[in-house]
């Protein structure tokens, strides 16, 4: 049975559990789960990770862990109690693992490597904290560090940024916005410093840092943690001593005392009982000091007896003495750099010099200035030398520790930062300088060893009062020995500790003496120095250096006594008399001389004069009023420092003068007052900001003076009432900025009295604050003068201190009243105004803050000044800080247990609502477009505003607007505002992307004002018409609904953390939005436009995609039953959903949906058939803008975007009429051809906008691009843009119509001669162009797309494309494949099976297909140019054969079986048109006979010998190579059999007797073909005798032998035109083809050439050519008709110039795949014939294959012209098509004469009308049974 529990448990899985029963749960390891139900061993409960799907599981895979509840029901939340650190971690490195992975695949591999190791980071961090071993200190400094990689990491993988206080998560309910905001930018500022990204200065200026999680005082102080670690030396048997200190190098002077380390004579060893013995803290160490240059110094001094004196015998000899041996630097910039304090140690090591003696003094300095000249390494250290281990403190917590634990603390020489008045120090340093000494008469210089003691005046020793280092207090102190110096030079450094009662008696001596080696123990005196600690001033001996007298004594009994006090110390010491008996005794040396130096550190002591006269006033009370004055000086000068630091005792001593006993005033009381302001006033400048808790802690502890209020507040009240006529401003302003201080001071001093007297003159206590109050009120009153404002600046710095302590005097209410009477006062200047805010800002923060009366009181007038700063738009940035500061203050959290009243009303919201939020809307609006920085906080005080407002307090706000209802003016003007202002605040992200935490809260505000706004438009501005009506508002609403559904920051699909929160307030917001629009009635009709799109929107939610479609179509209802028609909305939905479908706002599903769910509402309407057809309408609509937007960007991508774009606008044109949505996407398209430089289709695509403008019309259209042009002069600019584009294109022929029409505009309706001119140029320009310029023939390929993947515009389609300029199959098919990189290439082009059809992948299959031009009737005299424009352009007819064979195939002749499967495709379009490709429309099949196919093959290959024939008798100085191959080609067609195997397949009495009527005509026709030819052949070779050169003449000859074999060899009918030549050069090999360069050589040598161009292997005419009835080259003829009048027929006979032949022709019909590989080889040979037509003397290249002429029979070409040295052939080859003319028997002569033959070429071949000539047959037959395969090695492909 299942228990409940009797409270919520949290477990962590510890093993995984597939959850494999019935109502199982599964679970991971960590994954955490809540247990809500017990049975057995058996849980019941959820996941945290999805609290919606509960289940069970075992007991024992979890492990149960305590747990805190929150919430109550239904809604309990259980979360751990462990470390919150902890447990982000474990949520946040869950959350990145899936990142980290998705960083792996991208190959992101510099990121995933970072990534990785701060994880690995985080784990190790997390696993340091759950161990809970690490110090206090250790552990805050590692949160940080944890804290701050978290950042990193959340900024890195793009996730949010996390609010932190210091290392604490804050919960965003429980801190208001504003709040919110400024913790955001704490932890932005905190993780952009710890990036390193922030300057730091002095290396405590990062946020980071530790002082930033303190709440205590700002001032911080570091110590150095430093610990001996090991010294790698021994003093040569000897002790020594290691004294370490810091040392600043730029002033060159110690920083702290030294800290002294005993080395024993075997060395050092660091025991571990021994640890902190040898650890020293150097304290007190202040930002600024952590900024200096600062190095750790060490002294290596040894401590024994001299070795034997030079004797050798080895004995050690002298006294014991201290004797210098080497010193060491380690430089610590680097280290102190580091900010945060250290949680783990870090050891150092440096190396030990020396040098000689003398220098010893300054070895530090020289190795700091790396001066090694002078020193060298000490000698016998290992590498390591000296090891230290230093680490920075700053919590009190670790320096508590390391002082328990042993360590020494070694000071600062100097004071710290603060000084508190509890803290006392009475400190003289004194350093040891150097001294100097005469020889004496011997050979030898001195041992000197000074010895300092401090004695009082009568001689005794005052004992322990002498440190040489840190915790080595002494009596006495010996100084170094340097061996044999008269001028030693020590530089030791003592710290003196006199109790300061003897201090004033106390001096201090130096006792010099000489060290002898001989005698062990003899330290003979032979003089001493002295100086006096206290001058006879009183005041204590002056910092730096003295020069000491040295008197000579050599009886220290004679010391005793301190009778040489009454000598001079030094020579400024010149008071002393009667010294002429004590110097007998005390003889001095003027040659001699101890310089020494102090350094006073005392809270006591002071070296100034003037201020040791106001302490000790009492000595002399008639110096006392001189002495103030004094002391008034001393503020104004450096020696403020001085008065600063005894601040507690000069504090005393002034409020002793300031009044009697008895509480009268004295008559020093005034200037007393001048001085307690001077000092007050220092405090406040920023080099005394530290000492300000000084002064804190003296008035809450130390003050004592009861009776002095009453004279402070007189002091005040006359300051202010003589501030306006005085004529010294400085005392005024100075007693203005103190006036806080000096209230306080009164104030404590009443309670003083009030508690000794029991509260005695309470009301005189009462008069004189009013008093006091009510002469600042006038002075802040007082007209504005100039020498005025600084002091009225001053009263208002201070004002906030002086209310917080009159609020203790008088009450909170008469406080807030006596602190708006000062800031009601007019402040005409900005420094006024500025503080004026300040000042208001510091009061609310205080006592009367939390004083709900006064607090109203006060953010009354605070609100009123703020509203003026606002609509000024000045002082912004303190009005923002204002504002947040008022927000804070009001906020309260809610308690959830708690019912909320919507009614209740807070007075102080109410205030701030009603002056304030209009004008901080309409500022906001101002800031938001710009980039100002106050914007941010701007927008949070903003939004915090927001966030206190209740139903009431709008309902307030509404009614303050307008009060009347006629009066709706200002209510409207706000809401605009407020609408815009929100709008763009969600659509603008003002904050950074990625605080989420603080957008998302700002969108729970606006969800709740989104409810609270549409109150007032529902009621006071709703209703059937216009004016009360207002769709201006409404449109706003919203617009502002529709961009709170849509904002960034609400969709839970992008940001993981509190998704679940976010789609309730999507949801919420969409839920809003369509309640308040099925309230608006019948005004919905006024909204259509901005409704559709707001309604749209909200489809995108998925919860509400039902209501949001239902309203959508209500409302085209409601159109139709009003209107009829539902025109509008339809317009409307099909506007929005283009730009929705731009935004990438939907998807297939969304649209399938939307089929779907509308078509179920409109089913349930009365006129479901009209709303049937638009739902279906828009469906398509969304398919293709869907199609559209899917095809991705780039260059490969183009073509699809083309495709897409044109279906848009086809359905916009065609299916709903939208002009201006076709006009868009008429550009697009053509940016699309415009980028691609598909200058003709950009062009036609341009001319489908001028189609459809009238040249008649002035109105102004929706033109994008031109708005304000009419519609003629658009019509001519299209024009003009086109005619350019066709021009670059080459396509002049298309440019012509418009130029006419232009011309017919310019001349008939404009009369623009100048213009009609220009388009005369320019037509005469293009017919130029036409004639002359060369223009390549476009290749022309079928493309089909199969497979379920194929984008839906071209899925199972087939489509003709026109190729780009020399564009073979090779190049098209790889471009296609770039475009659509996961197809497959189908190689066979035989249709695909239903499998292909039905796959989920993409098919293509490619092949050439050759285009049929339309049927013209072409005039006489018709340019060539023109036919072969028209043959291959503006067509959209096609054909694609495919070779098959049909049995019986005979191996030995397979052209017998050769039958030709011709597909005929006409597409939509002609091409080019709007695009390169066009979809096929129709297809038709048709199978061609192989004698059929044979005769096309024959007339082919007779065309091209009478256009070569042609050329050269018009040219005869023409390259002959061409015309050698051609011929040799035709004859000696020794691959596929030629003529041979026609013969015996087609014209043998077997096929006669099995041939059909149709294959009986063909073959008759081919008996006619191939006579023909021969004589054509015939006239060739004569016209070849004529022409070949004598390196021609053997290959000539070669060429008549064979054609005279082929004649003998064919049968008695079809050789009749024999003709013998006399030379017979049967046995003779081939010779080679000459050539003119090595370029035509290159020709000969190419392998296989021949074969290549033989005649088998050319395409044919295509059979869909017009079938023009005329003579074959009719101008040879004989005159008969019209012909007869031409007086020159042979100069029309030259066709015109040979063209670049073309691999792959569309025309050809297929090639065999062969042994080697033909790409290669066509493209070497086009090459080659490129080459040998370069040049002007060259031949021509090889004939085109195609070759067919366009020209009509009856027309004799053109002469062609002849080139220029520099002109070029394209290269293009040109098809010259032939037609069949009536058939008649042509009678062939044998032994014709070159003449007769040529007159014989100009009789027509006649054959057969309606009879199609068939294809060229492939050579290489034996390979014809692989022609289905539809793609080839070159890349070819064929039907």
């Amino acid at each position: 049975m299942w228990i409940p529990s009797k409270s919520s448990k949290l477990a962590v899985a510890v093993y995984n559990w597939k959850g494999d029963v019935r109502s199982g749960l599964p679970l991971e390891i960590g994954e955490t789960v809540q247990i809500l139900e017990e049975n057995g061993g058996w849980f019941r409960g959820f996941s945290t990770k999805n609290r919606s799907a509960w289940g069970i599981f075992p007991a024992s895979v979890v492990s149960i862990r305590p747990c805190t509840v929150k919430g109550f029901g239904a809604s309990v939340i259980a979360e751990f109690k462990d470390d919150p650190l902890v447990r982000e971690i474990a949520c946040v490195l869950r959350e990145w693992a899936r990142l980290w992975k998705k960083l792996y695949v991208e190959r992101e591999t510099y990121r995933f490597s970072a990534v990785a190791k701060v994880m690995r980071e985080l784990l190790n961090g997390r696993r340091a904290l759950l161990t809970g071993t690490l110090t206090q200190d250790q552990t805050r400094a590692l949160r940080l560090k944890l804290v701050a990689k978290l950042d990193w990491g959340n900024r890195k993988l793009g996730l949010e940024l996390v609010p932190r206080r210091g290392a604490e998560a804050v919960d965003p309910e429980d801190i208001s916005l504003v709040e919110l905001y400024r913790v955001h930018a704490e932890s932005a500022e905190r993780a952009a410093a710890w990036r390193g990204t922030l300057r730091r200065t002095g290396g405590s200026g990062s946020s980071f840092n530790s002082s930033t999680l303190s709440n205590g005082s700002t001032v911080q102080s570091h110590n150095l943690m430093c610990s001996m670690r090991d010294f790698g030396h021994t003093a040569g048997g000897d002790e020594a001593e290691l004294l370490l200190w810091l040392h600043d190098a730029r002033r060159a002077q110690p920083l702290s005392e030294r800290f002294r380390i005993r080395i024993a004579r075997d060395g050092f060893s660091n025991y571990v009982d021994r640890l902190h013995a040898n650890s020293t803290l150097f304290a007190d160490l202040s930002a600024t000091d952590l900024s200096r240059e600062l190095w750790l110094v060490a002294w290596v001094v040894r401590v024994g007896r001299w070795s034997g004196g030079g004797s050798g015998t080895g004995e050690w000899r002298g006294p014991v003495a201290r004797r210098p041996l080497g010193a060491g630097v380690l430089p610590l910039t680097e280290f102190l750099r580091i900010p945060e304090p250290q949680a783990m140690e870090k050891e150092f090591t440096f190396k030990v010099y020396q040098c000689e003696e003398k220098d010893f003094h300054q070895l530090h300095e020289m190795l700091i200035r790396k001066q090694m000249n002078k020193c060298n390494i000490l000698p016998g250290q290992p590498n390591y030398g000296i090891v230290v281990a230093l680490r920075l403190l700053s919590n009190a917590s670790s320096i508590s520790e390391a002082i328990s634990s042993g360590a020494t603390v070694t000071a600062k020489r100097g004071f710290p930062d603060v000084i508190m008045p509890g803290d006392v120090r009475n400190d003289l340093y004194l350093t040891l300088e150097k001294a100097e000494f005469e020889r004496g008469g011997k050979s030898t210089a001195k041992n000197v060893l000074a010895t300092v003691s401090v004695h009082d005046d009568t001689g005794q020793v005052i004992n322990d009062c002498v440190w040489g280092a840190s915790g080595c207090g002494a009596t006495r102190f010996d100084s170094l020995v340097l061996y044999h110096n008269n001028a030693p030079a020590w530089a030791e450094q003592l710290r003196l500790t006199v109790p300061l009662d003897t201090f004033t008696h106390a001096h201090v001596r130096i006792e010099f003496r000489h060290c002898s080696t001989r005698d062990k123990n003899e330290r003979k005196l032979f003089g001493f120095s002295f100086a006096r600690l206290m001058e006879a001033s009183g005041a204590t001996l002056r910092d730096g250096a003295h020069e000491l007298y040295v008197y000579k004594c050599d009886d220290p009994s004679k010391l005793l006594s301190a009778s040489y006090l009454s000598l001079p110390s030094c020579a400024t010491d010149t008071a002393r008399a009667n010294t002429n008996g004590v110097l007998s005794a005390f003889p001095r040396s003027t040659k001699e001389n101890c310089i020494i130096s102090t350094l006073l550190c005392s809270t006591k002591l002071t070296q100034n004069e003037d201020l040791l006269a106001l302490l000790q006033w009492r000595a002399h009370p008639e110096k006392v009023q001189e002495t103030l004055l004094r002391v008034l000086r001393l503020g104004d000068g450096l020696s403020c420092e001085e008065l600063i630091k005894f601040l507690r005792d000069v504090l005393d001593a002034l409020f002793a003068l300031f009044s009697t006993e008895d509480g009268n005033s004295t008559p020093h009381s005034g200037t007393v007052f001048l001085v307690l302001v001077s000092i007050c006033s220092l405090l406040d400048e920023s080099r005394f900001q530290h000492f300000r808790p000084v002064l804190d802690v003296y008035i809450e502890e130390h003050f004592s003076a009861a009776l002095v209020y009453k004279g402070l507040l007189s002091s005040v009240q006359h300051c202010a009432e003589w501030a306006a006529g005085a004529e010294g401003q400085e005392p005024i302003r100075k007693c203005l900025r103190s006036l806080g201080c000096v209230f306080r001071l009164a104030v404590r001093s009443r309670r003083l009295f009030a508690r000794a007297t029991g509260g005695q003159y309470e009301d005189s206590f009462r008069r004189d604050v009013r008093a006091a109050l009510h002469a600042l009120r006038q002075l802040a009153h007082h007209p504005h003068r100039d020498h005025l404002a600084p002091a009225q600046v001053a009263l208002m710095c201070s004002w906030a201190g002086v209310i917080r302590e009159v609020c203790a005097a008088l009450g909170a209410v008469e406080a807030a009243r006596a602190a708006v009477g000062v800031l009601d006062a007019p402040a005409a200047a900005p420094p006024l105004a500025r503080a004026r805010l300040a000042a208001a800002q510091e009061i609310l923060k205080g006592p009367l803050g939390e004083d709900p009366e006064a607090r109203n009181i006060i953010l009354t007038t605070a609100c009123h000044h703020l509203r003026v700063h606002l609509a000024r738009r000045d002082e912004l940035p303190q009005c923002a800080e204002m504002l947040g500061e008022l927000v804070t203050l009001l906020w309260k959290k809610e308690d959830p247990d708690e019912p909320i009243d919507e009614d209740e009303l807070d007075p102080d919201v109410d205030v701030l609502c009603l002056n304030t939020l209009d004008v901080l809307v309409e500022t906001v609006l101002h800031l938001i477009g710009g980039n100002s920085p106050v914007l941010g906080s701007m927008v949070a005080g903003l939004l915090g505003v927001m966030e206190l407002l209740k139903p009431a307090h709008y309902q307030r706000l509404w009614s303050h607007l307008a009060p009347h209802p006629h009066d709706r003016k200002p209510l409207k003007d706000f809401l605009m505002r407020a609408f815009l202002v929100f709008r763009h605040l969600i659509e603008q992200d003002v904050f950074p992307s990625d605080w989420m935490v603080l957008r998302v809260q700002s969108c729970k505000v606006l969800l709740a004002a989104l409810q609270e706004l549409a109150k007032p438009l529902l009621e006071r501005f709703l209703g059937d018409e216009p004016p009360q009506f207002d769709s201006q508002l409404w449109s706003g609403y919203l617009e502002l609904g529709v961009a709170l559904v849509t904002a960034s920051a609400l969709q839970s699909e992008r940001w993981v953390s509190r998704g679940g929160e976010r789609s309730r307030m999507r949801t919420a917001a969409g839920l809003q939005v369509l309640a308040v629009w099925t309230r608006l009635g019948n005004a919905q009709l006024q909204l259509i436009g901005p409704a559709v799109g707001a309604l749209l929107e909200v489809t995108l939610v998925g919860e509400l995609r039902r209501a949001a479609l239902g309203a959508l179509v209500a409302l085209m209802a409601a159109e139709r039953a009003h209107a009829g028609s539902a025109r509008r909305t339809e317009a409307a939905l099909v506007d929005k959903l283009d730009s929705l479908v731009a935004d990438n706002k939907a998807d297939d599903h969304y649209r399938r949906l939307f089929d779907t769910v509308l078509m179920e509402r409109v089913s349930s309407e009365g006129w479901r058939e009209a709303g049937a057809a638009f739902v279906g309408c828009v469906t398509r609509l969304l398919e293709r803008l869907l199609d559209y937007r899917a095809v991705m960007q780039g260059t490969e991508h183009r073509d699809k975007r083309m495709a897409a774009t044109v279906n848009l606008l086809n359905f916009y044109k065609n299916e709903i009429d939208r002009k201006e949505m076709y006009l868009r996407y008429v550009y697009k398209l053509h940016d699309l051809h415009i980028a691609s430089d598909n200058f003709v289709e950009a062009g036609c695509t341009l001319l489908l906008y001028a189609e459809t403008l009238s040249w008649d019309s002035d109105q102004l259209g929706a033109d994008p691009e031109r708005p304000e042009v009419v519609e003629w002069k658009r019509k001519e600019a299209l024009y003009n843009q086109v005619l350019q584009y066709f021009d670059r294109g080459k396509c002049w022929e298309k440019g012509l119509p418009l130029l006419g029409e232009l011309a017919t505009l310019y001349e008939v309706k404009l009369c623009d001669y100048a213009r009609l001119a220009h388009t005369l140029r320019t037509n005469a320009t293009f017919l130029d162009s036409i004639l002359e310029q060369l223009r390549p023939e476009p290749e022309y390929f079928r493309v089909g797309f199969y497979g379920k993947g194929c984008p839906p515009f071209v899925r199972n389609k087939q489509f003709v494309y026109r190729g780009l300029e020399y564009e073979r199959i090779g190049a098209f098919t790889q471009r296609l494949q770039a475009e659509y990189a996961a197809a497959h290439i189908l190689m066979r082009n035989t249709p695909p099976d239903e499998s292909v059809v039905a796959a989920d992948g993409q098919y293509i299959q490619i092949c050439n297909v050759k285009p049929v031009p339309a049927r013209r009737v072409w005039p006489a005299g018709a340019p060539e140019q023109a036919k072969r424009f028209y043959a291959c352009n503006d067509v959209d007819t096609f054909l694609c054969d495919r070779p098959l064979h049909k049995p019986p195939i005979d191996k030995d002749n397979e052209f017998k079986s050769l039958w030709i499967e011709r597909t005929t495709l006409v597409t939509e379009s002609t091409l080019p048109g709007i695009l390169r490709w066009s979809e096929v429309i129709s297809r038709s099949v048709e199978e061609i006979p192989p004698v059929e196919f044979a005769c096309e093959t024959m007339e082919a290959t007779e065309r091209e010998l009478r256009s070569l024939i042609s050329q050269y008798t018009a040219d005869p100085t023409q390259n002959i190579n061409p015309f050698s191959m051609r011929l040799q080609g035709t004859i000696d067609a020794n691959v596929q059999g030629g003529i041979t195997k026609y013969e015996q397949a087609f014209l043998t009495p077997e096929f006669g007797r099995t041939a059909s009527p149709r294959e009986a005509a063909a073959a008759a026709k081919l008996r006619r073909l191939i006579s023909s030819q021969l004589a054509v052949v015939d006239a060739g070779l004569t016209l070849h005798g004529r022409l070949a050169p004598d390196e021609v003449k053997p290959l000539h000859r070669r060429l008549v032998e064979r054609f005279t074999q082929l004649r003998q060899n064919l049968g008695p009918g079809l050789a009749r035109a024999r003709r013998q030549l006399s030379e017979s050069i049967v046995n003779t090999p081939l010779p080679p083809v000459p050539s003119l360069d090595k370029r035509s050589h290159s020709i000969q040598q190419n392998e296989g050439y021949y074969e290549d161009g033989h005649l088998y292997n050319k395409p044919i005419y295509s059979a869909e050519e017009p079938l023009d009835q005329g003579p074959i080259m009719s101008a040879s003829l004989p005159a008969t008709g019209s012909n007869a009048m031409d007086p020159d027929p042979m100069s029309k006979s030259a066709p015109p110039l040979p063209l670049r032949p073309k691999s792959g022709d569309p025309r050809s019909p297929t090639r065999p795949i062969l042994d080697r590989e033909p790409l290669e080889e066509d493209v070497e040979t086009r090459r080659h014939s490129r080459a040998s037509w370069s040049e002007p003397g060259d031949a021509p290249p090889l004939p085109p294959r195609v070759s067919g002429d366009k020209r009509s029979w009856g027309e004799a070409p053109a002469v062609p012209r002849r080139r220029a040295a520099d002109e070029r052939d394209s290269g293009v080859s040109v098809d010259h098509h032939y037609t069949n003319a009536d058939r008649h028997d042509l009678d062939l002569v044998e032994s014709l004469r070159y003449e007769e033959i040529i007159s014989m070429m100009s009789v027509p071949l006649h054959v057969d009308e309606g009879e199609t000539p068939p294809p060229i047959p492939p050579k290489g037959l034996g390979h014809l049974s692989s022609f289905d395969s539809g793609h080839h090695e070159n890349g070819e492909s064929h039907c």
